[in-house]
């Protein structure tokens, strides 16, 4: 069987959750958080690595709370995302404190990463499908550099990814009738509606929104050499953001979506009907660890996830 690691990402800045370093919020029944439960669904899958992205001032406090913890259950790697972590013949901009993105966090495993790899969210739970269909997707998938980039993403209902305390955003995803993606509409302010889904604009309007597309949730699939296509791509981005240094983001449905346009990658959309659940909003928090102990009383996990 083909070795494959899953990287998570877990140095972003949550923002909108209240200042909480949310990656590392409690939610299951014995202190559990949702890595916990994403490798848990990862190792049942086969995937046999885990790499952490992180930052470097979150490392101790993260090696306690879930490293060390995981060390024992898996191989496990840390990669670094930092500001200042630029190619040579760039500096960090004066004032700029906003990370550099998804696919800045991707390129910190250079090195680390030989293998097929799926990447997700730190404070995402997926589900058990999304995990097996994408680990399935990688150990099958030709490796070897060539002109095109084979990529897979877990898509999920829009339904199933809706928040109770908000509006959210979504990548919408369309597909050919191969199941691949031929674009992501990036939509904000999605919010749960009694007849499905809607968007609400800032003049006030509601567009109502097809409950059962699909959107992405930032979990890929990559081969390794796609790595070297983000530090290549990293260094043009740097050299064309003149006039938004201080906010610009290297994100991956950026950069996947130009590959897709360009015709050099094709991605696989795997249809997924878990529900999706995650921490946008501190007032996610209960209705997250009620879902976590709903799952542990149908016997979805067990109550000690680790033994």
């Amino acid at each position: 069987m083909k070795n494959t690691t899953l990287v998570i990402m877990a140095a972003g800045i949550g923002s909108r959750f209240g200042g909480g370093i949310k990656q590392l919020t409690s939610f299951g029944p014995n202190g559990e958080i949702i890595m916990d439960y994403s490798i848990y669904d990862a190792i049942e899958a086969g995937f046999n690595k885990i790499v952490f992205v992180i930052r470097n001032d979150l490392e101790k406090d993260f090696k306690e709370i879930i490293g060390k913890r995981i060390e024992k259950q898996i191989e496990v790697a840390y990669a670094f995302q930092e500001l200042d972590n630029l190619p040579e013949g760039f500096s960090l901009p004066e004032g700029r404190a906003k990370p550099w993105g998804t696919g800045q966090a991707i390129l910190a495993c250079k090195g680390l990463v030989q293998e097929p790899f799926a990447v997700i969210n730190a404070d995402d739970y997926y589900g058990k499908d999304a995990f097996a269909l994408v680990h399935d997707y990688l150990v099958n998938m030709d490796t070897e550099p060539g002109e095109t980039f084979d990529i897979c993403m877990a898509g999920f209902i829009l339904e199933n990814t809706l928040s109770e305390n908000g509006g959210v955003t979504r990548g919408i995803c369309r597909l050919n009738d191969n199941n691949e993606l031929v674009g992501v509409n990036e939509t904000r302010n999605i919010v749960k509606t009694p007849e499905g889904a809607a968007v609400f604009q800032p003049d006030g309007t509601v567009v109502p929104v097809d409950a059962k597309r699909l959107v992405s949730m930032n979990m890929w699939g990559f081969s390794p050499v796609f790595i070297d296509e983000l530090d290549r791509g990293f260094r043009k981005f740097l050299s064309e953001i003149s006039g938004n240094e201080l906010k610009a983001e290297y994100l991956l449905p950026t950069i996947v979506d130009q590959l897709v346009k360009e015709e050099r990658g094709s991605v696989t959309v795997l249809k997924t009907k878990d529900k999706w659940f995650g921490v946008t909003y501190r007032e996610d928090v209960p209705t997250v660890a009620a879902e976590f102990k709903k799952l542990v009383e149908d016997g979805i996990y067990p109550e000690h996830l680790w033994g």
